[in-house]
């Protein structure tokens, strides 16, 4: 799957169910050691929100697409941060 970094946002798409995508999602935040302050999740779709060192605000978007698809999008702080969501982007594909 490819990705694409628009106006601030990292978008890609998974091969995996909403709730493996939502698990790796909380499991990356955790990895990199960035406090989750919020989640939320239900059938379609799920968010987990986190701070960084220098408080910016993660979020993670999370929508089913499929059965087995998943779009991930993540934004770091209100103009976004590249680096830091490809970060994030590669952790939750490595928990996947």
């Amino acid at each position: 799957a490819g990705y694409a970094y628009v106006s601030g946002e990292l978008k890609s798409t998974e091969s995996a169910t909403l709730e493996e995508t939502y698990k790796a999602s909380l499991a990356a935040m955790k990895d990199l050691e960035f406090p989750v302050t919020g989640q939320t999740k239900d059938a379609l779709e799920a968010q987990v929100t986190a701070r960084n060192s220098s408080d910016k605000k993660i979020v993670v978007k999370l929508t089913k697409v499929s059965g087995t698809a998943t779009e991930v999008r993540i934004r770091v702080g209100t103009f976004g941060d590249e680096s830091i969501s490809r970060l994030i982007l590669e952790k939750i594909k490595k928990h996947l």
